[in-house]
């Protein structure tokens, strides 16, 4: 997983409208907040992307904005976003071209089974893509807030 002072890679990655976006399109006047999330429609996910969306405003106000990224398709995308009147871009990573480089994708445990999949991270770097910290493992309820106020002590 990368790590605090590394650089976010370069990326092109298509968001539920089906538009390709870069860091340079994504980042706020101050940076990025990116979170990876393991699947749309699931309850742990609805709750964090929920979270976000009500401290989405708050993020924007100190020159960051939010995105998510799953390796869920653009159309999973499109329909997560307009059930739950989500207020940011969502990335689609089928491929995990930016998944893996960034660590969020690897090796998890659940109920003592081993499986490949999205480990839930969140990324937040500058203007210019350098990670001010990295949240590993995290847990969806409540995590927004922290993230906000990391942020908000920068």
């Amino acid at each position: 997983m990368l790590e605090t002072g590394q650089s976010i890679p370069s990326f092109s990655l298509p968001d539920q409208s089906g538009e390709n976006k870069s860091f340079q399109d994504l980042s706020g006047k101050k940076g990025l907040v990116l979170y990876a999330y393991p699947k749309d429609n699931t309850p742990g996910c609805t709750v964090e992307a929920q979270q976000f969306t009500e401290l989405v405003g708050a993020f924007e106000k100190l020159g960051f904005h939010v995105v998510g990224i799953s390796k869920d398709s653009v159309k999973s995308h499109c329909n997560f976003t307009d059930k739950f009147n989500l207020g940011f871009p969502l990335l689609s990573d089928p491929e995990k071209v930016l998944l893996e480089p960034l660590g969020a994708w690897g090796e998890k445990k659940m109920y003592g089974k081993v499986s490949m999949g999205i480990i839930r991270s969140t990324f937040i770097a500058d203007a210019d893509g350098k990670l001010l910290k990295v949240y590993k493992n995290v847990k969806a309820k409540g995590h927004a807030e922290k993230v906000l106020a990391f942020v908000e002590g920068l």
